[in-house]
C-alpha cells in the first residue's frame, strides 16, 4: 500500500511517497498519521477521503502562514493538486519530478488559486493554455515538440489545436503520438477529416475508440492504403455498418490507381457489375446530367469551403495568430541579420522597416492554411476568395485552400511574385470552372460590353497582410496560350514602359489608361477551351 507523507519545511508543504515508515509508523500499521508537523496518509485513504485531507491541508496553510507546494513524485501530481482545488492559500507550486505536464494536469492547476509553477517541461500550447489562465510557468527544460502527430500538424499554439478541421496521421503511433491526440480531441471543437497514411487496426481502433469517448461526431478518416488484411477488413465494414450510424464516425478506404487497375477483377462481384451498368447507361444517356452535376459539386465543394472560411472568421480572436506571425517574421529577421552581419560590407543598405499587419482577416485565415497572402475582389463576379502563394505554379491547379486533392484547385499568386512587396506585374492564376462559375469561372464576364464599360466593376480589390490596395483595368482580352505577359520584373521603366503598351494594345475595350514605367500592375490568368487564354490586367491607383 502506497503511503503519501506530508510535510512543512521551511514555510513550504511537501509531498512525496513514503516507501519506508518509520518505527512509530510501523506500529500504526495502515492507519493514518498524523503529528504537528507530518501527515501521513495512505493513497486510498486520500481518494476516499479527499475533502477531510484537504481540509487538513487548508488548516496546515493557514496555520503556518504557507503559499507554496513542492510534489517530489510524478505519481502523486494529478492527486495533490485534486486536494488543492479550494486552498487560497497555497498559491505557488514546484514540480520536482523529471517529467513533462500532461493537459489533464494543466486543466487541473487553472481550477486551483496557483499563479506560478516550476516543472521540468511542457508543450508550447500548454504554456500558451496556462499563460491565458494567469499562471506563471518555469521550465527546467528546453521546450520542444515530443511527438510527429504534434509537429506535422503543426499544433504549435492552442487555438491551432481549438480550431484545426483536417489532421494528418502517421501510423504506427507511439506512446507520445496517443497521448497527444486524446489532449488535441478533449480541446478540439471543428474537426472534419483524418488523413492516415496506413491501415493499422490497433491504431484504427484507438482512433475510433478516443473519438467516440470525445464526443467527436461528423468525422470521416480517409485512409491511404492498399488493404489486404481481412481483420481490418472487417474491422472497417462492421464499424461502418453499426457503430458509425450513432457516432456519425465514418471510414473511407482511398486505393491507388494501380492497386485498383490490379485487383478490379478480385473486387468484382455483381453489385458492382450492376452499378458499373447503370453508370455506363448514365454516361450513354445523360452526358449532360454528368455535366451539370459534376459542375454543381464543384460549386458545392467550394461554397462549402467559403462557408467553414465565414464561420472561422466569426468566431476566432486573431490576436494570437497576428502574435505567432510576428513571431516568426522577428525569427526571420534575426537571422537575416546574422547573415548580413557575416557579409557585410561598406556600402551594406539599411534594412527596412518591418511592415504591420493591417488586414486581420487573412492572418486570421493562415491558422487554417498558412500559405494564405490576400483576398482578391472582382465586381459583379463570382470571383471574391482568398489567395495563396505556393513554392510553384502547379501545387493549386490540383489543390483547395484546405490543401487536399481538388480539382477546382485554388485561387493562387504567381510563385516568383512577392507576397509582402508588389512587384512590377503580380500574377494571380485560377481554373476556369465554367458551369459552375467557381474560381475565375465568370472572368469571362470581364469580355462583356455590359462588364466593361461600367466604371465600378473597373476597380479590382486586392487586400494583403499588410496593404489594402486598388487596381483600376486597362485592358482585357482573349488570346491564343502564351506567356509573353508573364513578365514579373523589370531591368528599367522604358522596358516596363514597352510591355505596358504591349497590354494596353491588346485590350478588346479602351480604357482609357496608359501605364507608365514608375506603375505596378495586377494580372489575372485563366484558360478556356484548352488553348486560349482570358487575360485582365489592372494598374495600381496610388
Amino acid at each position: 500500500m502506497k503511503k503519501v507523507l506530508i510535510k512543512i519545511k521551511n514555510n513550504d508543504i511537501i509531498f512525496k511517497l513514503r516507501t519506508k515508515l518509520s518505527s512509530e509508523h510501523k506500529n500504526l500499521l495502515n492507519t493514518n498519521v498524523i503529528s504537528y508537523n507530518e501527515l501521513v496518509f495512505s493513497e486510498d485513504y486520500i481518494k476516499e477521503n479527499s475533502k477531510i485531507v484537504s481540509t487538513f491541508i487548508i488548516d496546515l496553510c493557514k496555520t503556518h502562514q504557507i503559499h507554496k507546494a513542492i510534489i517530489e513524485n510524478g505519481d502523486l501530481y494529478l492527486l495533490i493538486v485534486s486536494l488543492l482545488k479550494n486552498n487560497k492559500y497555497i498559491i505557488e507550486l514546484a514540480l520536482k519530478d523529471d517529467t513533462t505536464l500532461s493537459y489533464s494536469l494543466c486543466e487541473a492547476i487553472t481550477d486551483t488559486s496557483i499563479t506560478s509553477i516550476n516543472c521540468y517541461n511542457l508543450q508550447a500550447f500548454m504554456l500558451e493554455y496556462l499563460d491565458t489562465h494567469g499562471v506563471v510557468v518555469e521550465s527546467r527544460n528546453e521546450i520542444l515538440f515530443l511527438s510527429n502527430f504534434m509537429l506535422e500538424n503543426n499544433l504549435n499554439i492552442f487555438s491551432s489545436l481549438f480550431y484545426k478541421i483536417i489532421l494528418n496521421m502517421d501510423f504506427p503511433m507511439n506512446e507520445q503520438d496517443e497521448e497527444d491526440f486524446v489532449t488535441f480531441c478533449k480541446i478540439n471543437k471543428y474537426l472534419k477529416k483524418i488523413h492516415v497514411n496506413r491501415a493499422s487496426l490497433r491504431d484504427l481502433e484507438f482512433i475510433a475508440d478516443t473519438l467516440k469517448k470525445t464526443g467527436k461526431r461528423n468525422v470521416n478518416i480517409l485512409i491511404h492504403d492498399n488493404i489486404t488484411d481481412p481483420n481490418t477488413i472487417i474491422f472497417l465494414r462492421n464499424y461502418n455498418k453499426k457503430k458509425s450510424k450513432q457516432t456519425k464516425i465514418y471510414f473511407q478506404l482511398v486505393y491507388s490507381e494501380e492497386y485498383i487497375h490490379t485487383n478490379l477483377v478480385k473486387q468484382t462481384n455483381s453489385k458492382i457489375l450492376k452499378t458499373c451498368g447503370i453508370i455506363i447507361m448514365i454516361i450513354i444517356c445523360g452526358t449532360f446530367t454528368y455535366v451539370f452535376y459534376d459542375n454543381y459539386a464543384s460549386m458545392q465543394s467550394v461554397n462549402d469551403i467559403k462557408d467553414d472560411i465565414s464561420h472561422v472568421l466569426e468566431i476566432t480572436d486573431p490576436t494570437e495568430i497576428i502574435e505567432d506571425i510576428l513571431s516568426k517574421e522577428d525569427k526571420d529577421a534575426t537571422d537575416n541579420e546574422a547573415n548580413n552581419d557575416k557579409t557585410e560590407t561598406n556600402n551594406s543598405q539599411p534594412s527596412k522597416p518591418k511592415p504591420s499587419i493591417v488586414n486581420t482577416d487573412i492572418a486570421t485565415l493562415t491558422s487554417i492554411n498558412p500559405e494564405t497572402v490576400a483576398w482578391l475582389k472582382v465586381n459583379n463576379t463570382k470571383i471574391d476568395y482568398p489567395v495563396v502563394h505556393g513554392s510553384d505554379n502547379e501545387f493549386y491547379l490540383k489543390h483547395n485552400f484546405y490543401l487536399e486533392k481538388d480539382n477546382n484547385g485554388w485561387v493562387f499568386m504567381d510563385y516568383r511574385n512577392d507576397a509582402k512587396e508588389l512587384n512590377d506585374n503580380t500574377i494571380i492564376y485560377a481554373h476556369n470552372r465554367y458551369y459552375s462559375g467557381v474560381m475565375f469561372g465568370t472572368l469571362q464576364n470581364t469580355l462583356r460590353n455590359s462588364w466593361y464599360s461600367k466604371e465600378e466593376n473597373q476597380i479590382i480589390s486586392f487586400r494583403t497582410l499588410y496593404q489594402s490596395y486598388n487596381f483600376r483595368v486597362f485592358s482585357v482580352y482573349k488570346i491564343y496560350k502564351t506567356t509573353d505577359y508573364m513578365s514579373t520584373l523589370f531591368t528599367n521603366e522604358d522596358i516596363k514602359a514597352e510591355f505596358f503598351q504591349m497590354l494596353k494594345d491588346r485590350s478588346i475595350y479602351d480604357f482609357g489608361i496608359t501605364p507608365s514605367g514608375t506603375d505596378k500592375i495586377i494580372t489575372l490568368s485563366t484558360c478556356v477551351n484548352g488553348d486560349y487564354r482570358i487575360v485582365l490586367h489592372a494598374v495600381l491607383v496610388k
